[in-house]
């Protein structure tokens, strides 16, 4: 195979990302591909407005991704009144960009489970992550959900002979967990490859079809579901309160944190998490040349392919990679150009239909953080530190949480629980990388040659840091030439964001908050905007 090359032709990112030779700043056009598929073809309904009023309920389930929904649903199941509150929609935050990939082989995970919390730590990993797809798929069947159910099998390859070691040691591994792994050097990939680890009996599905009807039967089962409910402060005790953006406040006996990255800062797990954000692309290609198995490789900062029904004879293939920390992407324009160069290097000429991002946190020793939120909690737990395989870990989450706080023992426990100590020891370099990374962007990010000189530099549709009347201002200049200035600290612990021009958000590269350009929160750990700036 010929080496890797990224061929920057304007002419391919004016197809595929709306990009203009000449074109300010190199703005998208409005109406281009920049929206999700899961998104786009399950449309959210009904809106499930936010609480009138104070509310008493049995549990609080603060998020509406996989990991909030299951939880509230297998509460629901064992009688307990659960009321979600979700700061967005329903299933349109990280489940709702996912790539939707519900597997037990977690790239390269086993081998370092081995070495790292022994084979009976790999062993329960896999037999949580296995039973996970195996409840999605009653839940399914159950409830006749049409989410696009297909099993299949996936893959770990890479394409590097060098690599091949690695691949059989985690086949190893994998199998030793008790997963069906095996190591091939065949696949059904138009492109040959070293070698791969192949696990059988995995799932693929549309993610959010599949939730929309989790939350219709939570309805039915008398759950409460709120939508644009930001929640910007929680009060343990008997009971516990969350305090929303509205003023109003819900009170439970047990509070579940599933917000992706925490919001609430009492535990610390901020120093245990880093986010990653990586970039999607999807186009249909014909059912003959689609591959059937789902793949990946940490090669090439990661390439990751699987198909979805399309319809006419056709699959819609999804390919995503690219991964950066928010805030550091630099020209996201051309890492998608060169996503769409990989995968029609390998796959031909493609029509990107889709494209957009996703973002995941990894916890610091590569395990979720699922359990109680904090030594002294007794009443509130959190579910986050998926590290990219969300789908799965939600599952599990819901499970594992719903048996905590109804009593009943779990296998898995000790392996997620977010008090765990020994892991972060022996995972320290990990945890000081991190650590060093974010007192990088804190103090270094500062330094005034780091910061723009004049709003007036800004081009239409782009944004940047600047100094003005003796503060940093982030400025965003919009398609009109008006200027949005506000505070350029992020409101969660003050770190200073950069701005993605392509999705148009101003980014923090501490712990992946995200605001609009006016400053209103997108994603969090932040809770609280931007403040506005004068100019």
């Amino acid at each position: 195979m010929a080496p890797f090359t990224y061929m920057n032709a304007p002419e391919r990112l004016s197809r595929v990302t709306g990009y203009r030779p000449g074109n300010p700043a190199g703005m998208r056009e409005p109406a281009d591909t920049y929206r999700s598929y899961w998104l786009d073809t399950a449309p959210p309904g009904d809106l499930a407005p936010a609480p009138e009023s104070d509310l008493t309920v049995d549990v609080a389930v603060v998020g509406a991704g996989i990991a909030g929904l299951s939880t509230a649903w297998e509460l629901s199941r064992h009688g307990r009144e659960v009321a979600v509150l979700e700061a967005d929609r329903l299933a349109a935050g990280v489940t709702g960009h996912t790539t939707a990939k519900l597997s037990a082989l977690h790239t390269l995970v086993y081998d370092h489970l081995r070495r790292t919390r022994g084979s009976e730590g790999a062993r329960l990993y896999a037999r949580s992550q296995t039973e996970a797809i195996r409840r999605a798929a009653e839940i399914t069947a159950g409830l006749g959900i049409d989410c696009d159910w297909e099993e299949t099998a996936a893959y770990t390859f890479a394409l590097d002979p060098g690599r091949t070691g690695a691949l059989k040691a985690e086949a190893d591994a994998a199998r030793e967990a008790g997963l069906p792994a095996e190591y091939v050097t065949d696949t059904d990939l138009p492109f040959p490859v070293a070698g791969a680890v192949r696990v059988a009996d995995q799932a693929q599905f549309h993610p959010r079809k599949y939730l929309m009807a989790l939350a219709d039967d939570i309805r039915r089962r008398g759950g409460r579901l709120h939508e644009h409910t930001r929640v910007v402060a929680l009060t343990e005790g008997t009971p516990c309160v969350l305090k929303t953006e509205q003023g109003t406040r819900v009170a439970a006996e047990s509070v579940v944190v599933a917000t992706h990255y925490p919001v609430f800062d009492r535990a610390l797990l901020f120093t245990r998490l880093s986010p990653r954000r990586e970039l999607v692309i999807a186009a249909p290609i014909g059912s003959a040349e689609a591959p059937g198995g789902m793949y990946i490789t940490p090669e090439q900062n990661t390439r990751s392919v699987r198909t979805a029904p399309h319809g006419d004879g056709q699959r819609l293939l999804i390919v995503t990679g690219e991964h950066f920390t928010p805030g550091t992407g630099g020209d996201i324009e051309e890492r998608f150009g060169r996503l769409t160069d990989w995968a029609e290097r390998h796959f031909g000429d493609l029509t990107v239909t889709h494209r957009w991002a996703t973002q995941d946190n990894d916890s610091t020793d590569s395990v979720p953080l699922v359990g109680p939120l904090h030594a002294g909690s007794r009443h509130a737990y959190v579910a986050t530190g998926f590290g990219g395989w969300g789908l799965s870990g939600g599952i599990m989450a819901g499970r594992l949480i719903c048996d905590q706080i109804t009593g009943r023992a779990s296998p898995w426990s000790e392996l997620y629980d977010p008090r765990r100590i020994a892991s972060v020891v022996r995972e320290g370099t990990e945890f000081l990388k991190h650590q060093a990374q974010v007192a990088r962007h804190f103090v270094g990010d500062r330094l005034p040659a780091l910061t723009s000189g004049s709003a007036d530099d800004i081009a239409p549709g782009d944004g940047a840091v600047v100094h003005i009347g003796g503060r940093r201002c982030a400025v965003h200049r919009d398609a009109d030439g008006q200027l949005h200035a506000v505070s350029a600290c992020c409101t969660h612990l003050g770190c200073l964001v950069a701005f993605n021009r392509t999705e148009r958000a101003w980014e923090c590269p501490c712990h992946g908050s995200r605001f609009d350009p006016d400053g209103h929160v997108l994603q969090g750990p932040a809770v609280y905007p931007l403040k506005r700036r004068e100019i």
